[in-house]
C-alpha cells in the first residue's frame, strides 16, 4: 500500500478489465477509484481518520492522488475532497462488513469459503477446466502456505494441474484477466513467481460496466460470473487428488471426465441432467464421459442414476454386466486410454529444462565474472614479450624489437634514435 500511494499502480494491478460506459476518462477514473478504494481500506484498517486520508491525498504530493488533483484543478477543492470521501466511506462500509484475516485459523476459515465459491461455479468449455484445476491446485499450495501469497513456477503449476507448461500459463493469464489472480513478481534464477490468490473482488457502483468476458476457448469457456442461486457443485478435494495423473491427461478422461468423477464425488445418485449443471458439461459430453467411465467399472448405473464405485477414487473399478473386466488402478486406466506415461515424460522434460536453464546461468554468471576482471591495459607491458635478461623481443618469431623497452612502471617505451 505504500508503494502504491507514492509511486502509484506501476503494476497495473487495479486497472480495469472492462468496457467503457462512454466518455474519453472512463478507464482512467475507473482506475484511479480503484486504486483510492484500495488505499482507503488499508488506511481505515492502520487507523486513519477521514480527515487525514483526504489531505494525505488531495495536498500531498503522492502519485495515488494525481486524479484527486486534477479533479481540484478543474472543480476545487470542495469536489476533490467529497469525491475522496466518497471512496472513504464506501471502504470503511467494506471493511467493517467482512471479518479480518488476522490469524492461521481465520485464513483457512476464508480459503473454505472461496473453495465453496470456486466448486459452485460453472466452470464451461476445456478453458474452464483448465482454469478450475488452476485454482485447485493453487489452493492447495495456499492451504499449506497459509496465505493468500504463494509461490510456484510454471513448470511446477503444470505438473500439479496434469497439463503443459504453455496451457498453464495461458490459464494464468485468463485468471489474471478476471482478476481472480495477481502477480507479485517474475521470481528470480532459483525460485519460481510469487501470486497471490484474490478471495473476493466486489464491484462497486463507480464500475457498472459490461464486461468483456474471457477470450480463449471459445465464447462459453472460462471463469464466468457466479450467480446467486447455480446448480454447479464439485468435490475439488478429489480434483485435487486425481487431476495430475495419467488418466486424466488431454487425450484421457480429461478435465471434463474429472469435473464428472468430482461432482459425482460431492453428491452420489445423479443422472444426466443433473451432471450437465453439477460438473458443467454439455449432455453429450456427459453421456461420452459416463459410458467411458461405466466401461471402466468406476461409475455404476442404476436405471437413469450414476453412482460412483466404492473405490473410484482409488482407480480401483467394479465389475458389472457393462465392465466384465473393470481396472485395478489409475494406471491402468491411463494404460487402456493410451496416456500412459504422460506426467512422467512432462516431469522428465521439465528437468531437462531446468538443468538447462541451471548450465546457462552458470555461463552467464562466468561470464560476468570475466567481465569484471576486465582486459590489462595496451599500455602494460606482457610477460610474454620479455627474456630472461629484460630485452624486448616478439613472442612469435623470437627477434629482438629494437627500441621498444619497459619503464619502471612496467608499461611499454618506445625510444627513437
Amino acid at each position: 500500500m505504500h508503494k502504491l500511494l507514492v509511486h502509484g499502480d506501476q503494476d497495473s494491478a487495479y486497472s480495469p478489465n472492462n468496457r467503457q460506459r462512454g466518455g474519453k476518462n472512463t478507464a482512467s477514473s475507473d482506475h484511479a477509484w480503484a486504486m483510492t478504494r484500495a488505499l482507503a481500506a488499508d488506511a481505515v484498517r492502520v487507523g486513519w481518520d477521514r480527515a487525514s486520508f483526504v489531505q494525505v491525498l488531495v495536498d500531498g504530493p503522492y502519485k495515488a492522488g494525481h486524479h484527486a488533483r486534477s479533479i481540484q484543478h478543474r472543480r476545487g477543492y470542495d469536489r476533490a475532497a467529497e469525491w475522496v470521501r466518497r471512496a472513504w466511506e464506501g471502504a470503511r462500509e467494506h471493511v467493517q462488513s467482512t471479518d479480518r484475516i488476522c490469524s492461521r485459523q481465520s485464513f483457512h476459515a476464508a480459503l473454505a469459503a472461496f473453495r465453496g465459491r470456486v466448486e459452485r461455479t460453472p466452470w464451461k468449455g476445456i478453458a474452464g477446466k483448465t482454469d478450475l484445476r488452476n485454482l485447485i491446485a493453487r489452493m492447495e499450495i495456499c492451504t499449506r502456505s497459509g496465505g493468500w501469497d504463494h509461490t510456484v513456477s510454471e513448470r511446477e503449476l503444470a505438473e500439479r494441474m496434469g497439463c503443459s507448461r504453455t496451457t498453464a500459463r495461458n490459464s494464468n493469464q485468463r485468471l489474471l484477466d478476471a482478476r481472480l489472480l495477481r502477480q507479485l513478481d517474475h521470481g528470480s534464477a532459483t525460485e519460481g513467481a510469487r501470486w497471490m490468490l484474490i478471495s473476493h473482488v466486489a464491484a462497486s457502483s463507480h464500475a457498472w460496466t459490461t464486461p468483456q468476458g474471457p477470450k480463449a476457448g471459445g465464447v462459453m469457456s472460462g471463469p464466468t460470473v457466479i450467480p446467486e442461486a447455480t446448480a454447479a457443485d464439485i468435490n475439488s478435494h478429489a480434483a485435487a487428488k486425481l487431476m495430475h495423473l495419467d488418466a486424466f491427461a488431454h487425450y484421457g478422461l480429461g478435465g471434463s471426465g474429472l469435473a464428472v468423477i468430482a461432482a459425482l464425488a460431492e453428491k452420489e445418485g445423479q443422472t444426466v441432467q443433473d451432471l450437465q449443471g453439477t460438473a458443467s458439461v454439455s449432455r453429450p459430453t456427459a453421456y461420452r464421459q459416463l459410458n467411458k467411465l461405466t466401461e471402466l467399472g468406476l461409475v455404476l448405473r442404476e436405471g437413469e442414476v450414476y453412482t460412483l464405485s466404492p473405490d473410484a477414487i482409488e482407480g480401483i473399478g467394479t465389475p458389472s454386466p457393462v465392465a466384465p473386466g473393470p481396472v485395478g488402478s489409475w494406471a491402468e486406466v491411463a494404460a487402456r486410454l493410451g496416456t500412459a506415461g504422460t506426467s512422467e515424460r512432462r516431469r522428465q522434460g521439465h528437468e531437462v529444462q531446468r538443468m538447462s536453464w541451471a548450465r546457462e546461468q552458470q555461463r552467464l554468471a562466468e561470464l560476468r565474472r570475466t567481465s569484471r576482471r576486465g582486459h590489462p591495459h595496451p599500455a602494460e607491458a606482457q610477460p610474454e614479450y620479455l627474456r630472461a635478461d629484460g630485452v624486448v623481443v616478439d613472442p612469435s618469431t623470437g627477434e629482438v624489437m629494437d627500441g621498444l623497452y619497459v619503464a619502471s612502471d612496467g608499461r611499454w617505451v618506445l625510444h627513437h634514435a
